[in-house]
């Protein structure tokens, strides 16, 4: 009804401006026309016209603001309303002398339209600090909260955004790790990322559709279980590709980037992006074996060397032995003489025990 009532009232807004305005035309365009009836009715009618559609947008970008505001969180909606508000103050603040200014007639439209540009991008500039500094803006209006007093002792420091790529929701061990705690603070997800995952699981190859909708499963999953925490970005970038995008959105908020492409990763760091891979996360948790440890591993491979014999740990590790070619398929005590940490992963070499307990042994073949 509410919708209805504001369109009505933009038509008849609009038809009236178009029949009062015959009056602003110039006398000499007034003395060429014929009947000032129709001209008052074609204005009209055009105004109305370009009113209505005018409150089609209105409404449209209305809904639009609704929607963002009931998905934002209540800290950022009050931060980023904040900024604007302290922006358009000091926009007003400084144009209090522009307007003062005696301009000649000629330049009668300068004022309003400094004042429009001068509003427009003091509140803009405005917005975009409170996204990046909306907490510490927030604290300035409660500053004896206990949070503020943490904060200001340097006990407690705010938890970073965390903005995930479409690596990282498709791999799903973010959910994991939000449901024990590990991540914290507000989860950003582009609207770019949900555009990839959307082109994925259209794809016509079967192993990218199905990526694609796990991806899109565990958003919608982490959406019902978190709410307004996951918050989605419609933010647009200049440049093409969802890395810039992200790399750019993680900037801007000064947030943490959570990816498992090691690319990516790499490029971040080369921007001064903060960045977790989660392969580096899951590599860092394994157990250290150090050297002079004894395990007993089966053969399982040769290895690239002519006498290298290839196992591997529980977790995957592999495990490079030498001398161990001639025991494919066999189990060997052996001693541990280093690591090598790579960035697909972590290597331990090592070396066949001289004394192989009997029981040890393995000649059942790998399957």
């Amino acid at each position: 009804m509410a919708d209805l009532l504001i369109l009505v009232l933009f038509l008849i807004t609009g038809a009236i401006s178009g029949w009062i305005g015959v009056d602003w035309l110039p006398s000499e365009t007034l003395d060429q026309v014929k009947s000032l009836k129709t001209l008052r009715v074609a204005l009209g009618g055009l105004s109305a016209l370009v009113a209505l559609l005018g409150a089609f947008l209105i409404q449209q970008l209305k809904n639009k603001l609704i929607q963002k505001i009931k998905t934002m969180p209540t800290d950022l909606l009050l931060s980023r309303s904040v900024g604007i508000i302290l922006g358009l103050i000091l926009a007003n603040l400084l144009l209090a002398p522009v307007l003062l200014l005696p301009l000649p007639k000629e330049f009668f439209y300068a004022k309003p339209i400094f004042a429009v540009l001068s509003n427009i991008f003091f509140g803009i500039l405005g917005y975009n600090l409170a996204d990046i500094h909306g907490r510490t803006l927030l604290r300035l209006f409660n500053p004896n909260s206990t949070e503020a007093l943490l904060v200001a002792e340097g006990i407690l420091t705010p938890a970073s955004a965390k903005i995930l790529d479409t690596s990282a929701i498709i791999d799903g061990r973010i959910k994991a790790l939000l449901s024990y705690n590990i991540i914290e603070g507000q989860v950003i997800v582009s609207q770019a990322v949900i555009d990839e995952l959307h082109k994925l699981a259209d794809s016509s190859n079967q192993e990218k559709r199905a990526r694609g909708r796990r991806g899109l499963k565990l958003l919608n999953q982490l959406k019902e279980h978190y709410g307004r925490r996951l918050v989605i970005n419609n933010t647009k970038y200049d440049g093409d590709g969802t890395d810039n995008i992200l790399l750019n959105l993680t900037s801007d908020i000064s947030g943490i980037l959570i990816t498992v492409d090691y690319n990516l990763s790499q490029v971040a760091q080369v921007q001064g992006i903060k960045v977790l891979n989660l392969s580096d996360l899951v590599l860092a948790l394994r157990p250290d074996a150090q050297p002079g440890e004894k395990l007993n591993i089966k053969v399982v491979r040769e290895g690239k060397e002519e006498t290298q014999g290839i196992g591997y740990l529980e977790d995957g590790t592999m495990v490079v032995i030498e001398g161990g070619k001639s025991f494919i398929g066999k189990r060997l005590e052996v001693i541990i003489t280093g690591a090598l940490q790579t960035p697909t992963g972590r290597m331990v070499f090592s070396k066949i025990e001289k004394d192989q307990p009997p029981h040890k042994s393995d000649t059942r073949k790998n399957s």
